[in-house]
């Protein structure tokens, strides 16, 4: 296999959802899993990447949520989430840094509401580096709606968890690899640089 190259000036990582409360929801390795990350992230910065970060929040009432959305229906009814709620905050591992972009989203996918695209769009950005919790949440909808909208998709696999570790192999394996190139850290940070 050629080695990966990827241009930093057209690139995005998109780092997904690792908020407080769903990195501790995530069976995978914790500790590890963040390294992972705050590395990755690292490297995306040193070669020039725009580095955007994807939360799930909610204004205070959850005016965004439906009665008939049985997930995040659920969500207002424990009031996690909300505007400031304790643990919605982007873990301290991978914090943002200034000149990162945050997108709020209010649905599974990071595109469905909000402004993800435009921003994409005035950037220049053709590519997506994927990382995120959960890989059947947020990076499998994320995917789709990028792979339909004609992005070159790159899912950082061991910087994406689920807490059922064989859904996350089987859309590693079988289903993310119809529309997009799954890699592992390394080989995205040596991209970068190449």
């Amino acid at each position: 296999m050629s080695q990966l190259k990827i241009d930093p000036k057209t690139a995005a990582l998109l780092v997904m959802d690792f908020q407080t409360d769903i990195v501790a929801m995530v069976g995978a390795d914790q500790e590890a899993l963040l390294s992972r990350t705050a590395k990755l992230i690292a490297g995306a910065r040193q070669a020039g990447a725009r580095v955007m970060y994807v939360v799930v929040g909610f204004r205070a009432g959850y005016p965004e949520v439906s009665p008939r959305n049985a997930s995040f229906g659920a969500i207002r009814e424990t009031g996690r989430f909300a505007d400031g709620a304790p643990g919605s905050e982007i873990h301290v591992a991978v914090a943002p840094k200034p000149g990162d972009v945050v997108v709020t989203k209010h649905r599974v996918s990071a595109f469905a509401g909000t402004d993800l695209e435009m921003v994409l769009r005035a950037n220049g950005i053709e590519a997506l580096v994927l990382a995120g919790l959960a890989t059947s949440g947020v990076v499998l909808s994320t995917l789709r709606h990028a792979a339909d909208a004609d992005y070159r998709i790159l899912v950082v696999e061991d910087c994406c968890a689920d807490r059922d570790p064989e859904v996350h192999r089987v859309l590693m394996e079988k289903v993310f690899i119809r529309q997009a190139t799954v890699v592992r850290a390394e080989a995205v940070q040596a991209g970068l640089s190449s």
